[in-house]
Parts: structure tokens; C-alpha cells; sequence
């Protein structure tokens, strides 16, 4: 099934922009396009933060204070 319009639809109320109609197909690539570039976005402030560790040992004896 072909869409009944290759182009956006604007729709407008007094004059101005209030809405769009657009495939859903290209809706769909959109969402798709703004989740990466929120995971993006997050992996780069992620990559801001220091990173701390600690030794293996040191979480296994709070894990084995906190079991008793």
C-alpha cells in the first residue's frame, strides 16, 4: 500500500503551523533517529564522569557483612 502523500502535511489553525501528517514509515525512522541520538547524548555524559573501582576482595567482604 502506497501512501496517499509523498509530502508532509501541514496543518494550520489561524494562519500558523499547528501540526504535521507525515508517513508512518518515516515517523517510525524519526523515533528511531531521536533514540540514538539520545543514547548518544547519554554516552557522552557518561564518558564525563571519573570512573571508580575498587578491589574484588573489598566487595566480596561487604557482601559476606551484609549475608550475616
Amino acid at each position: 500500500m502506497k501512501a496517499a502523500f509523498a509530502e508532509p502535511e501541514i496543518i494550520t489553525r489561524k494562519g500558523k503551523p499547528v501540526s504535521v501528517i507525515i508517513p508512518i514509515k518515516e515517523y517510525e525512522e524519526m523515533i528511531e533517529r531521536l533514540d540514538d541520538a539520545e543514547d548518544v547524548a547519554y554516552l557522552k555524559q557518561a564518558r564525563t564522569k571519573p570512573l571508580s573501582f575498587r578491589p574484588l576482595r573489598d566487595y566480596l567482604a561487604e557482601r559476606r557483612k551484609a549475608r550475616v
